[in-house]
């Protein structure tokens, strides 16, 4: 499958919180011998002009490594630190959309680095005007990454830090569209070392 970047499509990752349930740092464990935050951020190079990471707890970490990308791929990253991040991912996603001009933004979870590559080709493809929200459902429940749009990104950087994601986009000015897919691994986070232990099986 020929998978093409979409025009004015930024990524937004959030590598800033302290991973507690893992008890290891997520977005550095390893996935098909590279860490989670690299497998997501080339998986979003096959669709996106822009890629934004979130950075707090152990940003010096993240720096670090991403430095070790090759020149191409750092090209198109911007690593934002999030000053407040000990108050929850919603205040990093709100810093992440302060620094994206792109008409529509897809935003993945770090802990998701097992999503097959043609998932984004066929994901980024149902982008249109009509819809404010795409979200991929596997028989019949929510996963992730969500796409949304200018005015979905507006709405929440101009929220209470101390909101959430849910709560602010249930509105219904926001127009949903939740696209029906066959790809279970958006159902899928890995929270726990139980998880990864099961992730280390799949290849």
């Amino acid at each position: 499958m020929i998978i093409n970047k979409v025009n004015n499509l930024a990524g937004i990752i959030i590598t800033a919180g302290f991973s507690s349930r893992m008890g290891e740092f997520k977005p550095l464990l390893i996935f098909n011998d590279k860490s989670f935050l690299q497998n997501i951020i080339e998986k979003l190079d096959l669709i996106c002009e822009k890629i934004i990471v979130v950075t707090g707890f152990k940003e010096n970490e993240i720096l670090k490594h991403v430095s070790k990308f090759d020149v191409k791929l750092k090209s198109k990253i911007e690593i934002i630190r999030n000053e407040n991040y000990e108050m929850g991912m919603f205040t990093s996603l709100q810093k992440g959309l302060q620094k994206i001009n792109s008409d529509w933004v897809i935003y993945h979870f770090v802990d998701q680095p097992h999503i097959p590559n043609k998932f984004y080709g066929e994901y980024s493809n149902i982008i249109d005007k009509t819809n404010d929200w795409i979200q991929p459902i596997n028989k019949g429940r929510n996963g992730h990454p969500i796409i949304f749009n200018h005015k979905v990104s507006d709405i929440i950087v101009n929220s209470n830090q101390n909101s959430n994601l849910r709560n602010v986009t249930a509105s219904d000015k926001i127009n949903k569209y939740f696209w029906e897919c066959d790809y279970q691994e958006i159902l899928t986070d890995i929270d726990t070392p139980n998880d990864y232990e099961k992730l280390k099986g799949i290849k």
